[in-house]
């Protein structure tokens, strides 16, 4: 019997609170939303005179506030671990009191700040699959607890001791320890969580700084964005700059562009090494077990047998050096997403073992494949084509009638139309599906290839639909319920669609899971 179920009755219902230290904590956070306002009061108060002793009080208040809220908060919050549910009353003014039942409990994941990390915290969070506001978390609580709970909300769920995923008689004789022993089945070194990082450029750190720059503008002793004041200024003292002829231009530009790129890179290293920093792949007796990140560490194990299905991804340029992601499809959240990252930065065989794990078989190139109907992809180019071509005739009508500009311009939608019409013509050779007696397989797109892969078992629902074209040209999209998430493979003809219906369908019906125990 585990730990998790020796505590006694008395203990395992009576209320409790988190942990005072964390307050400290909270109080931190806070101070995200004082700092501005105190910006903003000293910007207002800086031609008074002595306005920094004015400031030292009102900083003083605000703190004063923040904190006493805090503890207020604290003060009224409570949480009980029953024989069938987690109870949380909290509320200052108004009490809110919310049980939520051990079978709803989809995962129990743990997350450390960096404060809280410090201080020996961990915020539990409790997934229902309800996801945003709707889900349940305890903020902070002592490292020991927060494992304890996870372990009693497991307990309960799945018996103690049997590893999840596998049905009764395949648990029977198994050692509590046989799994728990093995070594992770993946991690990333820091030299490849740093190379992953090259390939997640991004230029979101640009828009922030644009953004900071403008609602922050009053601070600048010039106006950012006055452009006719930029013109003065480089006919000024930055006459100079437009007198080194047109190469010097070029090069200037081509700086700025350099410097924009490296901006990205460095962009998408931070923020590779700040999130996945330390990531390591486990599979326990309860699942698996993923820990990642820096500043922020989270703890998130996922019940193989929740796992409804994978999803292999890749990008324009990591594709071309044989670098691949995986991911789970399940209940549960991560990070706000549908799906957990289980490898985001792996070699095609480092991924094989991981679907082993979770029950779930490789995607091959001699499965039968099958396309979508050839009917779906014309009518898709053609009504890319025919909406083009509708703006370019206005366009060409606009210009016509005013005079502004030369109607040829009508020309550039037309001519997108035509591309676009084109591209979608070239997807339909690489949107496949196929399906065999466990597995459904979905694969889609060109330069950033996706592979899904779905138990035939674990879908929720299947779903035939099909709107006024496709009823007349005779092919419809077949949309199966993922507890994540959905997944859709359309085009298919119709009889195509209905026979997948209803082998589907059969499989879902196969197992009653209101039966098991």
């Amino acid at each position: 019997m585990t730990p998790a179920m020796t505590e006694s009755g008395a203990e395992q219902g009576q209320a409790r609170r988190t942990e005072p230290v964390g307050l400290a904590v909270h109080a931190a956070t806070g101070l995200r939303q004082v700092v501005p306002a105190l910006l903003a009061a000293g910007f207002v108060l800086r031609d008074e005179g002595r306005w920094l002793l004015a400031l030292i009080p009102l900083a003083f208040a605000l703190l004063s506030l923040t904190l006493g809220l805090a503890w207020l908060q604290w003060r009224r919050l409570t949480y009980r671990v029953g024989a069938e549910d987690i109870r949380v009353e909290s509320g200052v003014l108004s009490r809110a009191a919310r049980s939520v039942p051990y079978e709803r409990i989809q995962d129990v994941s743990l997350e450390q700040g960096l404060l809280a990390r410090l201080f020996g915290l961990v915020e539990v969070r409790f997934e229902t699959g309800a996801g945003g506001q709707d889900e349940l978390k305890l903020a902070f609580l002592r490292e020991e607890e927060g494992e304890r709970l996870r372990e009693v909300v497991r307990a309960q769920k799945d018996g103690p001791g049997a590893p999840a995923g596998e049905t009764e008689g395949e648990t029977e004789g198994r050692a509590e320890g046989e799994i728990e022993g093995r070594p992770p089945i993946f991690a990333m070194g820091p030299r490849r969580i740093v190379l992953f990082g090259l390939f997640e450029f991004s230029l979101a750190v640009v828009a922030v700084v644009a953004g900071l720059a403008q609602q922050f503008d009053f601070l600048l002793p010039f106006d950012l964005w006055d452009f006719d004041a930029w013109e003065e200024r480089l006919a000024g003292p930055g006459a100079w700059l437009s007198g080194l002829g047109q190469t010097a231009q070029v090069v200037g530009g081509t700086l700025a562009v350099a410097t924009f790129i490296a901006l990205g890179v460095a962009t998408g290293v931070i923020r590779t090494v700040l999130r996945d920093w330390g990531f390591v792949l486990e599979r326990t007796n309860k699942g698996f077990r993923r820990r990642r990140g820096l500043l922020t560490r989270t703890d998130v194990v996922m019940p193989a047998h929740r796992v409804q299905a994978l999803t292999f991804r890749t990008g324009v340029i990591r594709r071309r050096f044989g670098w691949h992601g995986l991911k789970f499809v399940s209940l549960a959240q991560d990070a706000g997403a549908a799906s957990h990252d289980v490898a985001p930065f792996a070699r095609w065989g480092e991924l094989a073992p991981i679907a082993r794990a979770a029950g779930f078989a490789m995607p091959a190139e001699d499965l039968d494949w099958h396309r979508a109907s050839g009917r779906y992809r014309l009518d898709s180019a053609l009504l890319a084509g025919g909406l083009a071509g509708a703006i370019a005739l206005a366009v060409f009508v606009a210009l016509s009638l005013n005079g502004l500009a030369s109607p040829l311009f009508a020309l550039v939608p037309l001519a997108a139309g035509a591309i676009l019409a084109a591209w979608q013509w070239f997807l339909w050779r690489f949107e496949r599906h196929a399906i065999d007696d466990r597995w459904l397989y979905a694969r889609r797109g060109w330069l950033a290839p996706r592979t899904d892969v779905a138990s035939r078992v674990k879908l929720h629902s299947v779903e035939v639909v099909a709107g006024p074209i496709a009823r007349r040209r005779g092919y419809a999209t077949l949309r199966l319920g993922l507890a994540g998430g959905s997944l859709e493979i359309p085009g298919l003809a119709h009889g195509r669609a209905w026979a997948l219906r209803g082998a589907i369908a059969e499989s879902i019906c196969a197992r009653d899971f209101s039966r098991l125990a």
